[in-house]
């Protein structure tokens, strides 16, 4: 009975990757018989994480529309029927019994081919402002999971359930972690730590930041771990001869990353928000301004306008940075208020009442 073959498709960033990792694994403890697939973009980071995750995954030759005219965008049709024609030939192969899809590119040529064959189907939107990709696809599938009130200007209404976006599971429980997570990261436990995303890509602006303010962070007895993203991490891995920085391309022991640091610095993606609703420590935000409709800085907001969070904006941050910083790390109240009020927002069930809606779709 619990036989069940499902397929997910979600990437491009951390942030349409680990929300589908996290239903699978949801999915598996439920039906351990349940056969499981990921489609995902042939060059995108999916196409590591996944695996790394112990599922296996399709890929597809896609990628998004550039804003100018330039030879992607030619190639972009080609893709498109590629991925198709792709989606159909892996869907005929598969057979699913339902389809999940996490946003990112591969994502639409899958869902849209899914739900054309009437294939339950189901997808998940993590921002307060959808991406052209869900948009397309609400019409078609049966249920909209979301994170964010109203949004029903971009989404049929009687397909949207609000459950939040689903977060890992080792991140529910890192409370208790602190000084194993101080060690297992050899920190000085009698320093504040300071935890630094740039997002899964890793953040230009940020890193500059950070480079340019080690000397104040030591000024401040501060140590850093500093997660840079991949593409950076030839440039500023010098740092680690420092003894108050650690300079990673990547985390994967996150839960213990959350667990060690006192204060953090983060994008504001609509993932990173719910997670780091769910850890509940103080947090600086430094939202992307290179995103759709800026929903970042909207992302963030919200969870200011609840004095749960302090921002600063990539325009302001040689003017305000190290004012706001020191401000946070000066004050023990004002560290404990934005602890305690961002978790008030945490939606920690989100994982759950997604796959609740899953199981609806296969009918049990």
């Amino acid at each position: 009975m619990s036989n069940y073959k499902i397929i997910l498709s979600g990437g491009g960033t951390g942030g349409h990757i680990y929300p589908a990792i996290a239903i699978a694994n949801e999915l598996k403890q439920r039906f351990p018989n349940a056969e499981f697939l990921f489609v995902g973009a042939k060059d995108r980071m999916e196409m590591e994480k996944v695996p790394q995750s112990g599922y296996n995954i399709e890929g597809l030759w896609i990628s998004g529309i550039q804003r100018k005219l330039t030879l992607k965008n030619l190639m972009f049709p080609f893709k498109l029927l590629s991925s198709l024609m792709k989606a159909r030939k892996i869907i005929k192969t598969f057979k699913p019994d339902v389809a999940i899809g996490t946003g990112g590119f591969a994502s639409g040529p899958l869902l849209q081919v899914a739900s054309g064959k009437k294939i339950p189907s189901l997808i998940q939107e993590q921002n307060s402002f959808p991406g052209i990709t869900n948009k397309l696809l609400s019409k078609k599938v049966n249920k909209i999971c979301v994170a964010y009130d109203d949004l029903e200007r971009f989404f049929p209404k009687e397909k949207i359930i609000k459950t939040g976006n689903p977060i890992r599971e080792d991140l529910l429980h890192i409370e208790g972690k602190t000084v194993d997570a101080k060690t297992n990261f050899k920190l000085n436990h009698g320093k504040y730590t300071l935890l630094v995303l740039g997002g899964s890509l890793g953040s230009r602006r940020i890193n500059q930041l950070i480079e340019d303010k080690l000397e104040f962070f030591q000024t401040q007895n501060v140590q850093v771990i500093w997660q840079c993203g991949k593409l950076y991490y030839s440039e500023y891995k010098q740092y680690n001869k420092l003894d108050n920085v650690q300079v990673h391309p990547f985390i994967n022991t996150m839960d213990l990353a959350y667990a060690a640091s006192d204060i953090i610095i983060s994008r504001a993606g609509a993932s990173s928000v719910s997670e780091l609703c769910v850890v509940g420590k103080p947090v600086i935000f430094i939202p992307s301004p290179n995103v759709a409709e800026d929903h970042q800085a909207k992302n963030a907001m919200a969870i200011v306008e609840k004095d749960a969070a302090m921002m600063v904006k990539e325009s302001d941050l040689d003017v305000d940075f190290e004012n706001a910083f020191t401000q946070l790390v000066s004050s023990q109240d004002k560290q404990r208020t934005l602890g305690e009020n961002i978790k008030k927002l945490a939606m920690p069930n989100a994982t759950k009442d997604i796959v609740d809606e899953v199981e609806k779709l296969l009918n049990i």
